[in-house]
């Protein structure tokens, strides 16, 4: 069956930048914005995906629907776009993107089969499509791939948090300059890597936590033991308790430096 006309839910930071991609490869893009925040809507705006009145409308009119969301809906979303399908008779691809464990990718997929719809597991390594460079998007049924989803976030996000708790004791105990001192003697590459990513995490890190909470799923159902993630869940619940964490990737003062970005975290230490 050919891909025309492609869904994307929802066009968020990730999701707006790959519609745009798709419609870029002449495809038709659409969404469907109701109950979508503001800035989602702005986001779809700027990336010419078109709005369709409800998920009936969406789903009978698409070829493909994407999840890109956020990890804690995204069962319920699935549920959604379910019952949309079973309500229009269409047999729609459902492509589950988002970094879930595979024991709820197992349970969401009999939720989008059982009404007639299709399923595929994919998951997306990189940043958002931009400046001629796009993630790298592998489609998978095998256990092997869909923890391959989950070890990419865990590397990623997971070390970005064991920076900043570092860095936040070293604050915290007036050793910050010291300790980049002694990273800058053998270790550049280290600081190159927290500077590009750490300022840049509070706008973000409260729709991170739901994902860790699947990575700590994901290690638990493999007998290994989930207490690290925990840890991680809990650092980005630290860092989006402050006030630059209201920021979205769009407003965010990208002129703060990385040291600027630890001291506010810290002063929210009790």
């Amino acid at each position: 069956m050919s891909i025309n006309t492609v869904a994307i839910l929802s066009p968020g930071d990730m999701g707006h930048a790959v519609g745009q991609l798709l419609k870029e490869h002449e495809l038709k893009v659409i969404t469907c914005l109701t109950g979508r925040s503001e800035r989602t809507k702005g986001l779809a705006h700027i990336a010419g995906i078109e709005d369709m009145a409800d998920f009936d409308e969406m789903v009978s009119t698409s070829d493909l629907i994407m999840s890109i969301t956020v990890s804690e809906i995204a069962l319920a979303l699935c549920q959604e776009v379910a019952a949309a399908i079973q309500r229009t008779g269409s047999n729609v691809l459902f492509a589950e993107c988002n970094a879930l464990s595979p024991e709820t990718t197992k349970a969401m997929e009999p939720v989008i089969t059982h009404v007639g719809g299709r399923f595929i597991d994919v998951s997306i390594i990189g940043s958002p499509p931009r400046d001629g460079r796009s993630p790298r998007f592998y489609t998978s049924g095998s256990n092997a791939n869909e923890f391959e989803k989950m070890s990419y976030a865990a590397k990623t996000k997971g070390t970005a948090a064991l920076h900043a708790q570092l860095l936040l004791a070293a604050a915290t105990l007036g050793l910050y300059d010291p300790l980049m001192e002694e990273f800058t003697s053998g270790h550049k590459a280290v600081i190159e890597r927290m500077e590009g990513w750490i300022p840049g995490v509070p706008a973000k890190s409260r729709r991170w936590v739901s994902e860790m909470q699947e990575i700590e799923a994901t290690f638990k159902e493999l007998g290994m033991t989930p207490h690290i993630f925990e840890g991680v869940a809990d650092m980005y619940r630290l860092i989006g308790s402050t006030d630059i964490a209201d920021e979205t990737p769009e407003t965010r003062n990208k002129g703060r430096s990385l040291k600027e970005t630890i001291e506010i975290i810290s002063s929210n230490l009790s």
